[in-house]
């Protein structure tokens, strides 16, 4: 029996302090805490302190909701608003995003050929009309990598994964799982891991390169 802390839980509830109130003040936990007090009879007084505290609480956290849904409203007609001066996009216009999501995203040498890995399900697919459309590359020429914690389901990732990116089950490589420490005993951000989508090409690779030097020599090269 923890006397010392049973006491001065009991002093502070005698005092008029809620479980909640007691609990932040010493650390102690509510389980305990309801345990040591629970044969304390507050006054009259006491008990309506405690139910205007309530009260107030609940207002308080009413105003923080309604002015998070107020700003949350005010940013997405902003986001909504942007979203409207994207139109049409052209071929040409996918081919720039495509070199510009790979210089950010894709691997650099060549011995790796063409590789290119996110978690953002909205990029993959962008990416994806990139190699089909402008480098022309036939599916059975994909393939697909995922990176998986050890603690999540491989089966629903690669399903997931096949859905977003088009690419065939059977084109997948064996799941890399390994643990992260920063993410052990977390809720896990990245249910579905990370995909690497794979094209064994040494010209497409040698052609984005060149691609994204273009694009460097015409913008910032230009600009020296």
């Amino acid at each position: 029996m923890k006397v010392i802390e049973k006491n001065i839980a009991r002093k502070l509830r005698q005092e008029g302090l809620s479980l909640n109130e007691i609990r932040e003040k010493t650390g102690f936990t509510k389980s305990s805490i309801s345990l040591w007090v629970r044969n304390i009879e507050l006054s009259k007084k006491q008990k309506n302190k405690l139910s205007q505290k309530g009260l107030k609480k609940e207002i308080i956290e009413k105003r923080r909701i309604t002015r998070l849904i107020n700003e949350n409203n005010r940013r997405q007609v902003i986001v909504d608003k942007a979203a409207k001066d994207i139109k049409n996009i052209s071929k040409k216009e996918l081919w720039l995003i495509g070199i510009a999501l790979y210089w950010g995203e894709g691997t650099k040498t060549l011995r790796s050929g063409v590789q290119f890995s996110n978690s953002d399900p909205n990029m993959v697919k962008v990416i994806m009309e990139f190699f089909k459309i402008n480098c022309e590359v036939p599916i059975e020429k994909f393939r697909g990598h995922i990176h998986l914690h050890p603690h999540l389901n491989e089966k629903k990732a690669k399903k997931y994964w096949h859905i977003i990116s088009g690419i065939p089950l059977n084109q997948f490589y064996k799941t890399t799982k390994q643990q992260s420490r920063a993410s052990k005993g977390k809720k896990d951000s990245l249910p579905f891991g990370t995909i690497n989508i794979n094209i064994g090409s040494t010209e497409l690779f040698l052609k984005i390169k060149g691609w994204t030097g273009g694009i460097y020599q015409n913008i910032v090269k230009k600009s020296i």
